[in-house]
């Protein structure tokens, strides 16, 4: 078994990303994503829906067929392959992934995800009518999810492969009966059925799987570099006509990596075609390249994001004209259509594959910094903090907190939370660090605590959390409670493990006082209230108090310590639950309180602190809605600085990882700027005094049966983003800022960069 990668030197790596700022830039080829990463997408383009997952190729090749299965509408389309053109788009209850032509190119068979139902389609005169369903079982929360499907219409029969039960079911398509059910799957295979090719996304590699001796007899490595970590999430395969070239997905590194597989066990790798972002599924028509790009072409702003007044109060809403917009269902898919390139084609494209990457050897080797810096540039490299402090708090723009602050790049109009309900909040960024420029690099908690723990959601997250959150059936399973979610090398304790780093946890990845995964066993503690909204934040600290003096007595305080502070989440107007006004005071207090124990501790001297949203779904920003606040608060932290540097989640995980001595986790925090700049070799071990709330933390939401109420007490608020986040959110700014106000929208920003180093290094090539 061999193994082929295609890189190139690292003259083509980009920049630092140091003082870039939202917003498009005059003359700029490429779209800085809040990611990282660029795109320069290859070919024309169609517009496509929310997350498109799955195109299918009619027979007689004159039709794709795209099921887009994201969080608000779901829909299927029709195009004409060859002129590359839209035919007919609509609306559908429920689908997800699963998509297959008849072999007469007349039917279509759509999975239903989880309504457990197949719908059939006739195909004619340019468009899909609905003929029927064909129905495995009663709808979720009966656990079945019809996912990949495959049709066999010599023999009348249709082969379904299910999600939650891990099932074959195979169907007579006459008479829609199921004839057989098994525990296994089927693979894709080449038209002679002798080899299948299987993407495997937290691999980053495709298998070929020689069907005839049972094994893997070639693995294919898509990755831009060799031996990279986990992130380019290789998801989807397609053969070319003559099946001599492999075309794959990576939807992470946004491109496809080619591969030339026309001897069977001596593959090789051919370059790279960059495409939108988030490519989710590859498909050939001739000599055209068709990609699904899940989260189409940029970040971008939403301004009919949630504004219940407009909607309420405009003839436009009335009318049925406008459609509001949520951060789960905001960016739309795109179809990329590409012409197979000749050899200086790809070679051109390859190169600015490369270019879009912040991801290179070096980078993760040694990290951008200075000497003498608290935060190590090479891993193992010493640093005078030896313990760190992770809190992750729940889904806040940086506007919704900070936006009064005049030292940073705020929008008070967008202040739900001001000085005078979080002083703690405003103090500690005022005395230590303000950052404005900080991207969260989730939508939302599903795949926001992945990030926040691995710098990484894996292909199973990514495509699985918009079903549940857009109402239409499946479970919160992405802290550790579903193997199938887990990144390839597990979480940041899986890797403190490995590197002999001591962790322990406070809530994060820790429910009902279990550990979650196997790597927190044991490293927990056992008092410590996880997600529960009837305890307050402050309580939680107290419970940390009592273990951190414990164990600094015993000199046992492990080195990272990851705490969970939930309550800034808020219940919205819920009858006598505390108000959104009393829940993130105590969120605030507690955050204080916290500081002001550990800066009068022993180990105060040696530590760090780093704070962060989990993900920014909750609200409206000027800049960007994955804009977030996060804190640095250190003797080693700058004093009244102000750092305007972009950093995301990744950033601040690949600055612990530095000080702690571990390697990065995936490419992306191998890829992100460390937050050096924050961090200074002279200490000042002030510590500091917490501040008094301004609330009245008893404070209750009283019974006045409006809608507002009605609707907070219908909602679920005993697990993470069980709420309907667009409702909740517009309930919440009504709340606070008076039921006749109006909400400004959240916005996405285009973030652009083409450095004059990229410039100069194209014109050498």
């Amino acid at each position: 078994m061999r193994t082929f990668c295609f890189f190139l030197p690292a003259l083509i790596c980009c920049a630092s990303l140091f003082a870039q700022q939202p917003g498009r830039q005059s003359g700029q080829p490429s779209m800085l994503l809040p990611t990282g990463w660029s795109l320069t997408p290859a070919g024309a383009s169609l517009p496509l829906g929310d997350l498109p997952l799955n195109i299918a190729v009619s027979p007689n090749r004159k039709y794709l067929a795209v099921t887009n299965n994201g969080q608000s509408k779901q829909s299927l389309q029709l195009i004409d392959a060859k002129k590359g053109r839209l035919l007919q788009s609509f609306e559908i209850p429920i689908a997800w992934l699963g998509l297959t032509f008849g072999d007469d190119s007349k039917t279509l068979y759509v999975s239903g995800g989880n309504s457990n139902a197949i719908l059939r389609y006739a195909v004619g005169k340019n468009k899909l009518t609905l003929r029927d369903t064909l129905t495995l079982g009663k709808p979720w929360p009966a656990r079945i999810s019809p996912a990949g499907l495959c049709v066999d219409d010599r023999r009348g029969l249709l082969y379904v492969v299910t999600k939650e039960n891990h099932s074959l079911y195979v169907l007579d398509t006459r008479t829609k009966a199921i004839v057989h059910r098994d525990s296994i799957g089927r693979l894709i295979l080449n038209q002679k059925g002798t080899l299948a090719y299987v993407a495997c996304a937290d691999d980053n590699s495709v298998s070929v799987v020689d069907l005839a001796q049972n094994k893997v007899v070639e693995t294919l490595v898509a990755t831009l570099y060799p031996d990279a970590p986990t992130g380019s999430t290789s998801n989807g395969v397609a053969l070319s006509a003559d099946e001599k070239t492999l075309y794959v997905a990576n939807a992470d590194n946004n491109c496809l990596a080619l591969f030339d597989v026309s001897v069977p066990g001596q593959s090789r790798s051919l370059g790279f075609i960059p495409t939108g972002w988030y490519p989710t599924c590859v498909r050939t028509v001739g000599k055209k390249i068709f990609v699904a790009n899940g989260k189409g072409f940029s970040s971008f702003p939403n301004p009919n994001g949630p504004n219940p007044v407009r909607r309420k109060n405009t003839a436009e809403y009335q009318k049925g004209n406008v459609e509001e917009q949520y951060i789960g269902g905001l960016m739309k898919g795109t179809m990329s259509i590409i012409d197979v390139p000749n050899g200086r084609q790809l070679a051109e494209y390859t190169r600015q594959v490369y270019r879009n990457s912040p991801y290179t050897k070096e980078r993760e080797k040694l990290a951008e910094g200075e000497p003498g810096n608290p935060v190590p540039q090479r891993v193992g490299d010493p640093s005078p903090i030896k313990y760190v402090f992770y809190i992750i708090k729940e889904n806040r723009t940086y506007d919704q907190v900070l936006g009064d602050m005049p030292e940073g790049n705020g929008d008070t109009s967008l202040c739900l939370f001001p000085e005078k309900i979080t002083p703690n909040h405003h103090a500690l960024a005022r005395e230590f660090v303000l950052l404005d420029n900080f991207y969260v690099s989730a939508e939302v908690s599903a795949d926001g605590h992945n990030w926040s723990t691995a710098a990484y959601a894996n292909d199973y997250t990514e495509k699985t959390w918009v079903t549940s959150y857009g109402g239409r059936g499946g479970n919160y399973v992405y802290e550790g409670q579903n193997r199938t979610a887990w990144p390839k090398g597990g979480f940041i304790w899986d890797h403190c493990r490995r590197a002999g780093v001591s962790y322990r946890t406070y809530g994060e990845f820790a429910d009902d006082y279990k550990a979650n995964i196997p790597a927190l066993e044991g490293h927990f503690c056992p008092y410590f209230t996880g997600w529960d909204t009837e305890v307050r934040d402050t309580t939680r600290v107290s419970q940390w108090k009592q273990d951190f003096d414990s164990l600094v007595a015993l000199n046992a305080l492990p080195r990272l310590s990851t705490l969970r502070l939930i309550n800034d989440h808020t219940e919205g107007l819920r009858r006598g639950k505390p108000t959104p006004y009393a829940q993130v005071a105590d969120n605030d207090l507690a955050f204080g309180l916290f500081i002001e124990h550990l800066s009068n501790s022993p180990v105060w001297k040696e530590s760090a602190v780093f704070v962060l949203e989990d993900d920014a779904q909750n609200g409206a920003d000027h800049v960007d809605a994955h804009r977030s606040i996060a804190f640095v608060v250190s003797p080693y932290a700058k004093r009244k600085f102000v750092d305007h540097t972009m950093y995301s989640t990744n950033s601040m995980l690949r600055t612990m990882e530095l000080i702690l001595g571990i390697p990065p986790m995936s490419q992306h925090d191998a890829a992100a700027t460390p937050m050096w700049r924050c961090f200074t070799g002279k200490p000042d071990f002030t510590p500091f005094k917490a501040l008094p709330s301004n609330v009245n933390l008893d404070d209750r939401n009283a019974a006045v049966d409006n809608e507002l109420q009605r609707r907070s007490d219908a909602w679920d608020f005993s697990g993470e983003d069980r709420v309907p986040d667009l409702a909740f959110n517009q309930v919440l700014w009504k709340i606070i800022k008076g039921e006749h106000s109006e909400m400004p929208a959240p916005r996405r920003g285009a973030f652009l960069r083409y450095t004059e180093e990229e410039e100069e290094e194209g014109e050498k090539d």
